[in-house]
């Protein structure tokens, strides 16, 4: 890796000290092993709870966190680490905000145990020129496969059911609401998952974070 990825300016010495140590493991078995094990270690302590998307931004209102750097880190090692370990990869900020939430709006994990609801209030969806979508992930971060083959509900999603008042609910949960329209249920697993929040070309009061995103509410 380090002879495939130029350092950045001001990074050199890092990579002298990197090859240093490499050079010492060769060496060493003794260090080679304290490597191997410190990294093991760090997997566990350090990397492992990146998926967590507390880790992967600033708050951003209502228990969701955003990047805001995403695709132009520079030296924020940390939240490039988590953007990798979470979620792969990202478009820049301009191309494509994502918002995230692990948790309701009382800080409770989100289980597929539990109904919730999302509102969008009239004239309060995401302020995108292209379109947005909120997307169910599992616990670790992919689709959701349910006999729907539904795991988003945004812009492309014409027969979604308005209220009176013009807002927008989509109801996300393990089973279909009761009491509310069908296109606009998200299935959830039964156990952990997350929301995303994709908003594709976004306007200037989503990348300055004037606009806040919905609660997360648990109805049941």
């Amino acid at each position: 890796m380090l002879d495939t990825v130029p350092p950045l300016p001001g990074e050199e010495a890092m990579y002298q000290q990197f090859r240093a140590l490499l050079a010492a493991a060769d060496r060493s078995a003794e260090v080679k092993q304290a490597l191997v094990e410190v990294a093991r270690e760090t997997e566990k302590e350090a990397i492992t709870p990146l998926l967590r998307w507390q880790f992967n931004g600033p708050p951003a209102g209502s228990n969701w966190y955003s990047p805001t750097n995403n695709s132009a880190f520079g030296t924020d090692y940390l939240t490039r680490t988590a953007i990798a370990r979470s979620n792969m990869f990202e478009n820049a900020p301009q191309e494509t905000k994502y918002i995230f939430a692990d948790t309701d709006i009382d800080g409770a994990q989100l289980e597929g145990s539990h109904d919730y609801t999302v509102t969008f209030a009239a004239g309060e969806l995401p302020p995108v020129h292209g379109f947005f979508s909120l997307t169910l992930y599992n616990e670790h971060h992919f689709y959701y496969e349910n006999e729907l083959g539904r795991y988003s509900l945004g812009t492309k999603n014409p027969d979604l059911q308005r209220g009176e008042d013009g807002s927008l609910t989509i109801y996300v949960g393990n089973q279909p609401p009761a009491d509310a329209p069908p296109t606009n249920w998200l299935p959830a697993p039964s156990d952990e998952f997350s929301l995303y929040i994709r908003a594709y070309w976004p306007e200037q009061s989503i990348l300055d974070g004037s606009w806040n995103p919905p609660q997360v509410k648990r109805t049941t």
